[in-house]
């Protein structure tokens, strides 16, 4: 990523209100799955304006958030503020950002594919700890932004990323949030060993 994606991030997050909501499948993975999801340690990768990380720290969690934009992380820091809540969020390139292993009771990664980071992901997991992940299709393409195959899922690719986890939740297809139609892949997961 470096430098040139900091700067396209950063005027993307400054240009535009961007949505304060949270994700509505990190939502309804907490309507319909909450009673089994205890607050613990959490990490929110490609946070952006940190409305996920805010959602989970409402709920009780000790979270680390981390973007490489920090024109973005500003406003997350000043919305957590906002609500007197404690999130730390961390500058940082995704390609070469490392996480502690078996750190982290859940992971978050919201409108982000970059594959090489899953194993990353796996990794900084405890065991029985959770993955809640969604992105784009490659269908997206039909519609608008993102266009590049490579930060697309192929049909049922998210479920092959996370196969050895035991899925809770999953969904693929074309849905409609925050007045918009995309097509993409949830997946709720635990990590059984």
């Amino acid at each position: 990523m470096g430098t040139d994606d900091q700067k396209v991030w950063d005027e993307r997050h400054g240009s535009r209100e961007g949505r304060e909501e949270p994700s509505s499948f990190l939502q309804e993975i907490f309507a319909s799955h909450g009673w089994r999801i205890q607050p613990g340690r959490a990490l929110d990768i490609a946070t952006g304006k940190g409305r996920n990380a805010i959602f989970l720290a409402e709920r009780g969690f000790q979270v680390e958030a981390v973007d490489i934009s920090e024109v973005g992380l500003e406003e997350a820091r000043r919305r957590a503020a906002e609500r007197n809540f404690s999130v730390t969020f961390r500058q940082a390139d995704l390609e070469s950002v490392e996480f502690p292993e078996a750190a982290y009771d859940m992971v978050l990664n919201f409108n982000f594919l970059l594959r090489s980071l899953v194993a990353k992901i796996r990794k900084a997991l405890k065991p029985g700890g959770y993955v809640i992940f969604e992105t784009y299709l490659i269908d997206q393409g039909v519609l608008r932004h993102p266009r590049n195959p490579a930060y697309l899922l192929g049909h049922n690719e998210l479920l092959d990323l996370f196969r050895d986890f035991r899925v809770l939740h999953y969904r693929e297809g074309k849905f409609f949030e925050s007045g918009e139609e995309a097509y993409r892949a949830g997946l709720f997961g635990q990590k059984v060993k």
